[in-house]
């Protein structure tokens, strides 16, 4: 076909990737509108303080989604997906899946404008037995605060199990589909 006769067609500035489809949320990439709604609740004291490390000024959240925004679904490098309703696309919150050396560790902040809605199980339980039917050997890790009962407990409602408390990591750790080297691992790594 001659060049000029795409001359027409609309040009594509952000494509929107779809991960997986439960049945009120999706799970994508996120995208630049994202920014303002992740500024919004990684300022809210009741997201922020489990949170360690997060970028949460504005510009520094706009470039994370500058960068993260072709992520692709897998176990060869990170991605970070949003989890967005399905009917509007209004992101509620943000995962991101961390693969390395047979492990596939997550992390997860959902608005405080969507707590107790049931969206983090719905979002997080898709996408884990996703994960796990696409690389059954994987070990799955979650790490979070001894404080932070809500995610404590979200964990256990997803199967994780309760593996102890790494000093080193100001962290208790919890354990899904893991081998014994990895329950070995962590076991000379918790707080006897």
């Amino acid at each position: 076909m001659h060049p000029a006769l795409y001359d027409d067609l609309p040009v594509i500035n952000e494509v929107k990737m779809i991960f997986l489809e439960t049945e009120r949320l999706i799970l994508r990439n996120v995208k630049a509108g994202d920014a303002a709604i992740m500024y919004d609740y990684r300022n809210n004291e009741a997201c922020a303080k489990y949170q360690r490390g997060q970028t949460k000024d504005f510009d520094g959240i706009a470039a994370l989604v500058e960068k993260r925004k072709n992520d692709i679904f897998g176990v060869d490098a990170p991605f970070m997906a949003a989890a967005a309703l399905k009917d509007t696309d209004e992101m509620v919150g943000e995962i991101v899946v961390m693969p390395k050396d047979g492990t596939i560790s997550l992390g997860y902040t959902f608005s405080y404008r969507h707590h107790r809605k049931g969206y983090a199980y719905e979002s997080l339980s898709a996408l884990i037995n996703m994960l796990h039917e696409r690389y059954p050997g994987w070990d799955f890790i979650s790490f979070t605060e001894q404080e932070n009962v809500a995610s404590i407990h979200l964990l256990l409602k997803l199967g994780y199990s309760n593996m102890g408390y790494i000093p080193q990591m100001e962290s208790q750790v919890f354990g899904k589909w893991t081998n014994p080297a990895t329950e070995e691992e962590i076991a000379g790594a918790v707080q006897k």
